[in-house]
């Protein structure tokens, strides 16, 4: 069955034919409808049933496999090993949840969110409740100051405005040196995104199915901590729990970090039409099958943002028609090599405050207006 091509993900933003245009891009509203019409006539909408269940089952056989094995090891330092290897496979359910949350895998709403919240829950620990608001707050307005909550002031800088209220001695160091600390402090986000979670459902009474939620944690956290405390020692279990949830945020964060840090900021006042909002704010990352496992299938990011509800595998087929779509209209398509990406987040972070340049700085800001 064909999605609508511009259908968003739960509780996301209004569809680009909504959205305020700015002066001088009219005719990029239809210039998307153009796209989504093209999209959809290529079938690139339907669903992928046998990609996506090939693809839980084989997590899951993976997980109950690492389980078994680290029963048959016992009180051993060779559990770290296991420890690391269930940190990207853990990413691989977050990413499953991810895809189910904007509703890629199944027709059914309701298939989408209970796959996303028992993928996350339980074997991710995360809370599809609170990443959910989160994350379609970002596809909105992504970039936009006051509107994405990923570029919202943290222990991270992302915006010159923060970093400017950052200049005492200590903080002004750690902001001119945060891209090298970036990846290190990556290390501690599998334990934040858990915390932030239940955090976030212990406060917030309104979120849906907010018990099942706190449950589904809670017991999965319980069992986890018993588990490694039945099997190893204290200190085993303790190096085993820090070594699986830094590989774990380590692979999250790498995944998502280059898709928009680095890319023009845009002010908080500033209206775009949908496609230069969803383009020009996000940069795709080459590669191969390999790479768009291993990212998730974030590395296109740009097809991501204009057809949130495309299954993943479908995304690296729209890739070509949508820049040539974009290269025809003038709207500049970013596409970098990985470590290019991992390098202009760094340099990012390091001048964040210290350019001299305007907060969207790209070829179209003459056009588009500031």
């Amino acid at each position: 069955m064909v999605q609508p091509a511009a259908s968003p993900p739960h509780r996301a933003p209004a569809s680009p034919e909504r959205e305020p245009s700015t002066r001088g891009t009219e005719g990029m509203t239809s210039s998307y409808t153009a796209l989504a019409a093209t999209i959809r006539a290529t079938g690139l909408m339907d669903r992928r049933y046998g990609y996506y269940w090939s693809l839980i089952v084989a997590c899951v056989a993976s997980f109950a496999f690492l389980l078994a094995l680290a029963v048959w090891l016992g009180d051993s330092w060779w559990q770290l090993v296991l420890a690391a290897l269930l940190g990207p496979l853990l990413t691989q359910f977050g990413f499953l949840g991810h895809d189910a949350a904007h509703r890629q895998i199944f027709v059914s709403a309701a298939w989408n969110e209970w796959t996303a919240r028992v993928l996350s829950g339980v074997f991710a620990g995360l809370s599809y409740g609170w990443w959910r608001g989160k994350h379609n707050r970002h596809h909105a307005r992504p970039n936009q100051e006051g509107s994405d909550p990923d570029i919202a002031s943290g222990v991270l800088t992302f915006t010159a405005d923060v970093a400017a209220g950052r200049r005492t001695p200590v903080r002004g160091w750690f902001v001119s040196h945060q891209g090298w600390l970036f990846f290190p402090l990556l290390t501690l986000e599998g334990i934040n995104l858990t915390w932030a979670g239940i955090q976030h459902l212990t406060t917030q009474k309104d979120v849906p199915h907010r018990s099942t939620e706190l449950t589904l944690i809670a017991l999965r956290l319980s069992v986890y901590v018993v588990a490694l405390l039945v099997l190893l020692s204290p200190v085993k279990a303790l190096a085993f729990f820090l070594v699986q949830m830094a590989v774990f945020g380590l692979c999250l964060g790498a995944s998502f970090a280059p898709n928009h840090k680095g890319m023009p900021i845009v002010p908080r006042t500033m209206k775009l039409d949908f496609l230069h909002r969803q383009v020009l704010m996000s940069r795709n990352v080459r590669g191969n099958v390999l790479v768009d496992e291993l990212m998730g299938g974030l590395n296109y990011q740009i097809e991501h943002h204009l057809f949130p509800s495309m299954p993943r595998p479908s995304l690296r087929h729209a890739q070509p028609i949508v820049r040539r779509h974009c290269v025809s209209h003038g709207v500049p398509y970013t596409e970098v090599g990985l470590w290019t990406s991992y390098a202009i987040v760094v340099d990012y972070l390091n001048h964040v405050g210290l350019q001299a340049r305007g907060p969207f700085d790209c070829p179209l800001a003459g056009q588009l207006g500031r």
